[in-house]
């Protein structure tokens, strides 16, 4: 499991002209699994969420990260995107067999975001999994940070 994390003054999603998410200040989440993640078990899924929501990448009263998404009453909007598990090394076009399918990916995804909301008790917001989504973002710092379990 791979989460890249953009810290953002805003950011949506659209799909076919609909806005599917929109937060203010917070996180914007790219969210791939890959292979090996088929039998991820709930225990991973949660130490990924407890990392994201506790992770002090907001700016205190001196302007050093000390805060967390849970301190300043932030949002999420988290993006299925398979194509962080490209494989770009091989010819040009690159390889997408280290992605999981779609198929056993989605409830991953979705149970991702439920441990969001419910444990860490963080809004969060979604794009339309395996849509063409259109991201209008605007990035805060630019912070942005992968982590990968």
């Amino acid at each position: 499991m791979k989460v890249i994390i953009q810290r953002v003054k805003e950011a949506k999603c659209i799909v076919d002209n609909n806005i599917t998410g929109e937060i203010s200040s917070g996180l914007m989440l790219l969210v791939s699994f890959c292979i090996k993640d088929e039998f991820i078990s709930y225990d991973i899924l949660y130490k990924m969420a407890k990392k994201i929501s506790n992770m002090r990448i907001f700016s205190d009263d001196e302007g050093k990260m000390n805060k967390s998404i849970k301190d300043i009453n932030g949002s999420i909007l988290s993006i299925s995107q398979f194509t962080l598990y490209a494989n770009p090394y091989e010819g040009n076009r690159p390889s997408f067999v280290d992605a999981l399918k779609g198929d056993i990916a989605k409830p991953l995804y979705l149970k991702f975001n439920e441990i969001l909301r419910n444990e860490f008790k963080i809004k969060v917001e979604e794009g339309i999994f395996g849509a063409d989504m259109k991201l209008d973002i605007i990035c805060d710092g630019p912070v942005t940070i992968e982590v990968e379990y």
